[in-house]
């Protein structure tokens, strides 16, 4: 297995966790758990398609990522 296949593999996955625990309101739209998993896969996922040379994948996942990852920021920020 490449890495490629091995990001994407992972970066799904844990898109989809996040997705199901929503889905079944064990997390909500707000919780750090849901943000950050969120922010993890849509990282791994744009590693992927960067190395595959997938751009509109690319795109996608790295606008996801940051506005995930702007929560997961926000979060911690707001804590202190």
């Amino acid at each position: 297995m490449n890495i490629e296949l091995f990001l994407g593999i992972v970066g799904a996955t844990a898109i989809l966790f996040a997705f199901y625990m929503n889905q079944k309101n064990i997390w909500k739209n707000s919780s750090i758990n849901y943000d950050f998993i969120n922010f993890i896969g849509s990282v791994f996922l744009a590693i992927s398609a960067f190395i595959g040379s997938n751009w509109p994948f690319f795109v996608l996942n790295s606008v996801w990522g940051f506005f995930a990852g702007a929560d997961v920021v926000k979060f911690f920020l707001k804590k202190k």
